[in-house]
C-alpha cells in the first residue's frame, strides 16, 4: 500500500496550482505559453516582451500654446528694443540741436572723437546726399519689411538684431520727414564725428550693429524663426 501511495500520490502531494479552483502563485505561469502574469494581476497580451527600462516614461511635450507664446515675446523683444533705440537716438538729437548747433565742436578724445552737429540729406554715413527721397522710400520699405517678419519671428538673437534695424530706420525717417527743407527730403542730424571718417548719429551704429549681428546669424545658420540649417 505505501509503494501504491508513493506511485499514484495522495491528495496532500498534488502541486497547488493543480487543484480545482487554486490561483496561480503570483508571477508564477499563467498559461500554456508559460508566459508569467504580472504580480498586480494585469493580463499581459501573450507573445509581449518585458519593457526595457525607461521605456513606459511619458515624454515631455510642450503644451500646444508653447509656440505662440514663445513668438509673442520674442516680437515684445524686438519692439522693446526697437523703441529703446529710437528713444536714443531722439532724445541725443534734441539735445545736439539744442545745444550744439551753430557752435563750435565739442572735444571727446582730443582731434580723435568730436561732437559736432550736421544735417545730412543723403544716406549714413553722408552718403548719397543727391538721393534724399529715395533713401526715404528705401528706410520705409525696410521698416515695412521688419514688422512683417515679425510674425514668424521665434529667435532671441533675430528679434535683437531687427529690433536695432527698425529703431535706427525709424530714428532716421523721422527726420527726414519732419525736419527741413520738407517731407521726405529731410535732413538728418549728425553729430558723432570721429577722425578721418564720416559724420553720423545712433540711429546709424543701431543699424550697422544690427546688420553686423545678421550677417554673423546667417554665417551661423540660424534663421529668424529658431531653426538652424548647414549648408
Amino acid at each position: 500500500m505505501a509503494e501504491a501511495e508513493r506511485i499514484i500520490g495522495t491528495p496532500d502531494d498534488t502541486p497547488e496550482a493543480e487543484r480545482p479552483g487554486a490561483q496561480p502563485a503570483p508571477g508564477g505561469p499563467s498559461g500554456a505559453d508559460g508566459t508569467a502574469a504580472p504580480a498586480d494581476g494585469t493580463a499581459r497580451t501573450p507573445g509581449a516582451s518585458a519593457a526595457s527600462p525607461g521605456a513606459g516614461a511619458q515624454r515631455t511635450q510642450a503644451p500646444a500654446g508653447a509656440g505662440p507664446a514663445r513668438g509673442r515675446r520674442r516680437i515684445a523683444v524686438l519692439f522693446s528694443v526697437a523703441a529703446f533705440a529710437y528713444a536714443l537716438d531722439l532724445v541725443s538729437k534734441l539735445i545736439v540741436v539744442a545745444r550744439l548747433e551753430h557752435h563750435a565742436p565739442v572735444r571727446v578724445i582730443g582731434d580723435w572723437l568730436q561732437l559736432e552737429a550736421i544735417r545730412n540729406s543723403g544716406a549714413a554715413f553722408s552718403f548719397g546726399e543727391a538721393y534724399t527721397v529715395i533713401f526715404t522710400v528705401i528706410a520705409a520699405a525696410v521698416i515695412v519689411v521688419i514688422v512683417r517678419l515679425a510674425r514668424k519671428l521665434y529667435s532671441l538673437p533675430w528679434a535683437i538684431a531687427l529690433g536695432l534695424l527698425l529703431g535706427g530706420a525709424l530714428g532716421n525717417l523721422t527726420d527726414r520727414i519732419f525736419r527741413s527743407p520738407g517731407v521726405f527730403k529731410g535732413a538728418v542730424v549728425d553729430f558723432i564725428s570721429p577722425k578721418h571718417f564720416a559724420v553720423f548719429n545712433l540711429a546709424d551704429s543701431a543699424i550697422v550693429c544690427g546688420g553686423i549681428l545678421i550677417v554673423l546669424l546667417s554665417f551661423r545658420g540660424l534663421d529668424p524663426d529658431g531653426t538652424v540649417h548647414k549648408d
